[in-house]
Protein backbone atom coordinates (compact mmCIF):
# COMPACT_ATOMS: atom_id res chain seq x y z
CA UNK A 1 0.00 0.00 0.00
CA UNK A 2 1.54 3.53 -1.00
CA UNK A 3 2.37 5.63 1.51
CA UNK A 4 0.37 9.08 1.95
CA UNK A 5 2.19 12.15 3.18
CA UNK A 6 -0.17 15.28 3.94
CA UNK A 7 0.91 19.12 4.12
CA UNK A 8 -1.81 21.13 6.19
CA UNK A 9 -1.14 25.07 4.67
CA UNK A 10 -1.55 26.90 7.89
CA UNK A 11 0.77 30.13 6.73
CA UNK A 12 -1.61 32.49 5.54
CA UNK A 13 -3.16 35.81 7.69
CA UNK A 14 -6.56 35.54 6.86
CA UNK A 15 -7.20 39.57 6.09
CA UNK A 16 -10.44 39.34 4.74
CA UNK A 17 -11.94 37.91 7.75
CA UNK A 18 -10.95 40.72 9.67
CA UNK A 19 -10.28 38.75 12.72
CA UNK A 20 -7.36 39.93 15.37
CA UNK A 21 -6.35 35.74 14.70
CA UNK A 22 -5.54 33.92 11.49
CA UNK A 23 -8.03 32.16 11.36
CA UNK A 24 -6.72 28.73 11.00
CA UNK A 25 -6.42 29.86 14.81
CA UNK A 26 -9.69 30.82 15.80
CA UNK A 27 -12.02 28.50 18.53
CA UNK A 28 -14.54 26.60 16.80
CA UNK A 29 -16.53 25.06 20.10
CA UNK A 30 -13.20 23.98 21.80
CA UNK A 31 -10.86 23.31 18.84
CA UNK A 32 -9.64 25.24 15.99
CA UNK A 33 -9.69 24.78 12.35
CA UNK A 34 -5.85 23.69 12.05
CA UNK A 35 -6.74 21.22 15.24
CA UNK A 36 -9.69 19.46 13.53
CA UNK A 37 -7.66 18.99 9.80
CA UNK A 38 -4.96 17.70 12.16
CA UNK A 39 -7.37 14.91 13.68
CA UNK A 40 -9.12 14.30 10.67
CA UNK A 41 -6.13 13.09 9.30
CA UNK A 42 -4.44 11.33 11.72
CA UNK A 43 -8.17 9.10 12.10
CA UNK A 44 -6.89 8.03 8.50
CA UNK A 45 -4.93 4.90 8.59
CA UNK A 46 -3.43 5.94 5.20
CA UNK A 47 -1.98 8.86 6.66
CA UNK A 48 1.85 7.94 7.40
CA UNK A 49 3.30 11.34 8.17
CA UNK A 50 1.56 14.88 8.67
CA UNK A 51 3.61 18.38 8.36
CA UNK A 52 1.94 21.61 9.18
CA UNK A 53 3.12 24.67 7.33
CA UNK A 54 2.89 27.81 9.27
CA UNK A 55 3.69 31.66 9.36
CA UNK A 56 6.71 32.03 11.00
CA UNK A 57 5.25 34.30 13.64
CA UNK A 58 3.04 31.78 14.49
CA UNK A 59 4.97 29.15 16.63
CA UNK A 60 3.12 29.55 19.83
CA UNK A 61 -0.78 29.57 18.48
CA UNK A 62 0.63 26.47 16.39
CA UNK A 63 1.37 24.68 19.40
CA UNK A 64 -1.05 25.68 21.82
CA UNK A 65 -3.53 24.29 19.13
CA UNK A 66 -1.49 20.74 18.80
CA UNK A 67 -1.22 20.53 21.95
CA UNK A 68 -1.71 16.75 22.91
CA UNK A 69 -1.43 15.09 20.05
CA UNK A 70 0.76 12.80 20.65
CA UNK A 71 1.10 10.78 17.59
CA UNK A 72 3.97 10.16 15.78
CA UNK A 73 3.06 10.70 12.55
CA UNK A 74 2.27 14.39 13.61
CA UNK A 75 5.76 16.21 12.48
CA UNK A 76 7.23 19.34 13.65
CA UNK A 77 5.94 22.44 11.90
CA UNK A 78 8.09 24.57 9.19
CA UNK A 79 8.04 27.84 8.61
CA UNK A 80 5.84 29.13 4.93
CA UNK A 81 7.35 31.54 2.28
CA UNK A 82 6.33 34.55 1.37
CA UNK A 83 3.14 32.73 -1.32
CA UNK A 84 1.41 29.94 -0.98
CA UNK A 85 3.52 28.07 -3.31
CA UNK A 86 6.39 29.14 -1.31
CA UNK A 87 4.70 27.55 1.42
CA UNK A 88 3.95 24.53 0.45
CA UNK A 89 7.37 24.00 -1.99
CA UNK A 90 8.40 24.03 2.45
CA UNK A 91 6.17 21.67 3.48
CA UNK A 92 7.23 19.01 0.59
CA UNK A 93 10.69 19.60 0.62
CA UNK A 94 10.17 18.85 5.08
CA UNK A 95 8.72 15.26 4.14
CA UNK A 96 11.02 14.29 1.35
CA UNK A 97 13.39 12.60 4.17
CA UNK A 98 10.44 10.38 4.68
CA UNK A 99 9.55 9.66 1.15
CA UNK A 100 5.99 8.80 0.91
CA UNK A 101 4.62 7.85 -2.13
CA UNK A 102 1.85 10.45 -1.74
CA UNK A 103 1.02 13.60 -1.09
CA UNK A 104 -2.17 15.44 -0.10
CA UNK A 105 -1.96 19.53 0.30
CA UNK A 106 -4.79 20.77 2.36
CA UNK A 107 -5.95 24.30 3.57
CA UNK A 108 -5.80 24.45 7.32
CA UNK A 109 -8.59 26.55 6.96
CA UNK A 110 -11.39 23.88 5.69
CA UNK A 111 -12.05 22.35 8.73
CA UNK A 112 -14.48 20.01 8.22
CA UNK A 113 -13.41 18.03 5.25
CA UNK A 114 -15.47 14.71 4.62
CA UNK A 115 -13.21 11.38 5.11
CA UNK A 116 -15.24 10.25 2.06
CA UNK A 117 -13.60 12.85 -0.10
CA UNK A 118 -10.16 12.38 1.54
CA UNK A 119 -10.67 8.88 0.42
CA UNK A 120 -11.63 9.16 -3.27
CA UNK A 121 -8.50 12.05 -3.46
CA UNK A 122 -6.20 9.22 -3.06
CA UNK A 123 -8.60 6.45 -4.99
CA UNK A 124 -7.53 8.57 -8.09
CA UNK A 125 -3.73 8.76 -7.44
CA UNK A 126 -3.81 5.27 -8.27
CA UNK A 127 -4.87 6.19 -11.74
CA UNK A 128 -3.04 9.88 -12.32
CA UNK A 129 -0.72 11.38 -11.12
CA UNK A 130 -2.99 14.07 -9.68
CA UNK A 131 -6.00 14.99 -8.26
CA UNK A 132 -8.36 17.07 -6.94
CA UNK A 133 -11.43 17.79 -5.05
CA UNK A 134 -13.79 20.13 -6.72
CA UNK A 135 -17.07 20.90 -7.17
CA UNK A 136 -19.66 22.08 -10.83
CA UNK A 137 -20.17 25.48 -11.06
CA UNK A 138 -24.12 25.35 -10.91
CA UNK A 139 -24.60 29.28 -10.20
CA UNK A 140 -25.40 31.50 -13.51
CA UNK A 141 -21.98 33.71 -13.98
CA UNK A 142 -22.08 37.70 -15.15
CA UNK A 143 -19.30 39.66 -15.66
CA UNK A 144 -19.43 42.69 -13.38
CA UNK A 145 -19.19 46.13 -15.46
CA UNK A 146 -19.31 49.50 -14.02
CA UNK A 147 -21.03 47.76 -11.02
CA UNK A 148 -24.22 46.35 -13.09
CA UNK A 149 -24.29 42.96 -14.93
CA UNK A 150 -22.34 42.73 -18.24
CA UNK A 151 -21.83 39.83 -20.33
CA UNK A 152 -22.96 36.27 -19.21
CA UNK A 153 -20.11 33.74 -18.45
CA UNK A 154 -20.88 29.84 -19.79
CA UNK A 155 -20.33 27.85 -16.56
CA UNK A 156 -20.05 24.72 -18.48
CA UNK A 157 -17.46 22.75 -17.77
CA UNK A 158 -16.15 24.99 -14.72
CA UNK A 159 -15.37 23.66 -11.26
CA UNK A 160 -15.06 25.02 -8.34
CA UNK A 161 -11.83 23.79 -6.80
CA UNK A 162 -11.24 22.46 -3.20
CA UNK A 163 -8.43 20.81 -1.09
CA UNK A 164 -7.23 17.81 -0.69
CA UNK A 165 -4.95 18.24 -3.46
CA UNK A 166 -3.10 15.16 -4.47
CA UNK A 167 -0.06 14.17 -6.20
CA UNK A 168 2.85 11.28 -6.82
CA UNK A 169 5.50 13.11 -4.34
CA UNK A 170 8.37 12.95 -5.99
CA UNK A 171 6.40 14.60 -9.40
CA UNK A 172 4.92 18.00 -7.44
CA UNK A 173 7.63 18.40 -5.00
CA UNK A 174 10.36 18.56 -8.85
CA UNK A 175 7.23 20.65 -9.95
CA UNK A 176 7.19 23.25 -7.17
CA UNK A 177 10.84 23.49 -7.45
CA UNK A 178 10.11 24.16 -11.17
CA UNK A 179 7.48 26.94 -10.18
CA UNK A 180 8.17 30.35 -9.94
CA UNK A 181 5.91 30.42 -6.71
CA UNK A 182 2.68 32.39 -7.64
CA UNK A 183 0.89 29.68 -8.45
CA UNK A 184 -2.96 30.32 -7.18
CA UNK A 185 -2.78 26.11 -6.01
CA UNK A 186 -1.08 23.31 -6.69
CA UNK A 187 -3.12 22.19 -9.68
CA UNK A 188 -1.47 25.40 -11.52
CA UNK A 189 1.70 23.99 -10.12
CA UNK A 190 1.41 20.17 -11.49
CA UNK A 191 -0.22 21.48 -14.69
CA UNK A 192 2.19 24.19 -15.47
CA UNK A 193 4.87 20.74 -14.75
CA UNK A 194 2.63 18.89 -17.70
CA UNK A 195 1.44 16.46 -14.64
CA UNK A 196 -2.22 15.30 -15.40
CA UNK A 197 -4.70 16.38 -12.55
CA UNK A 198 -8.36 14.49 -12.39
CA UNK A 199 -11.18 15.83 -10.79
CA UNK A 200 -13.25 14.14 -7.89
CA UNK A 201 -16.05 15.66 -6.52
CA UNK A 202 -15.86 17.55 -3.23
CA UNK A 203 -18.60 18.01 -0.79
CA UNK A 204 -20.40 21.87 -0.11
CA UNK A 205 -19.13 20.96 3.57
CA UNK A 206 -15.54 21.66 2.54
CA UNK A 207 -15.97 24.81 2.42
CA UNK A 208 -13.08 27.42 3.34
CA UNK A 209 -13.49 30.15 6.43
CA UNK A 210 -12.46 32.56 4.55
CA UNK A 211 -15.33 35.74 5.42
CA UNK A 212 -17.01 36.64 8.46
CA UNK A 213 -20.28 34.42 7.18
CA UNK A 214 -17.93 31.52 6.46
CA UNK A 215 -16.93 32.10 10.32
CA UNK A 216 -20.41 32.15 11.18
CA UNK A 217 -21.74 29.18 9.50
CA UNK A 218 -18.81 27.17 10.66
CA UNK A 219 -19.99 28.24 14.34
CA UNK A 220 -23.10 27.09 13.49
CA UNK A 221 -22.02 23.81 11.70
CA UNK A 222 -19.45 22.46 14.15
CA UNK A 223 -22.06 21.60 17.17
CA UNK A 224 -23.83 19.47 15.03
CA UNK A 225 -20.75 17.99 12.81
CA UNK A 226 -19.26 17.36 16.43
CA UNK A 227 -21.80 15.30 17.93
CA UNK A 228 -22.49 13.27 15.40
CA UNK A 229 -19.08 12.42 15.23
CA UNK A 230 -19.02 11.61 18.56
CA UNK A 231 -21.37 9.05 18.13
CA UNK A 232 -19.64 7.25 15.24
CA UNK A 233 -16.86 4.66 16.44
CA UNK A 234 -13.59 5.58 14.37
CA UNK A 235 -13.59 2.08 12.95
CA UNK A 236 -17.13 1.51 11.71
CA UNK A 237 -18.56 2.66 8.21
CA UNK A 238 -21.24 4.66 10.06
CA UNK A 239 -22.42 7.95 7.69
CA UNK A 240 -22.76 10.91 9.54
CA UNK A 241 -25.26 13.53 8.59
CA UNK A 242 -24.66 17.09 8.84
CA UNK A 243 -26.47 20.00 9.09
CA UNK A 244 -28.30 21.16 5.36
CA UNK A 245 -27.91 17.44 5.28
CA UNK A 246 -24.77 17.23 4.00
CA UNK A 247 -22.72 13.55 5.24
CA UNK A 248 -19.57 12.32 5.74
CA UNK A 249 -18.75 8.48 6.75
CA UNK A 250 -17.33 7.90 10.36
Amino acid sequence: MSSVGIVIVAAGRGRRLGAEMPKQYIELAGACSLRRVAETFLGLKRTSFIVPVIHPGDAELCAAALAGLDDARLLPAVDGGETRAQSVRRGLEALEAHNPDLVLIHDAARPFVPVSVIEDVIAALGFSDGALAALPVVDALWKEEGGGAGEPVARTGLWRAQTPQGFDFAKILAAHRAHDGTGADDVAVAREAGIAVRLVPGSEQNYKITTADDLDRALADVHGFDAHRADASPEDDTVIILPGGRSQRG
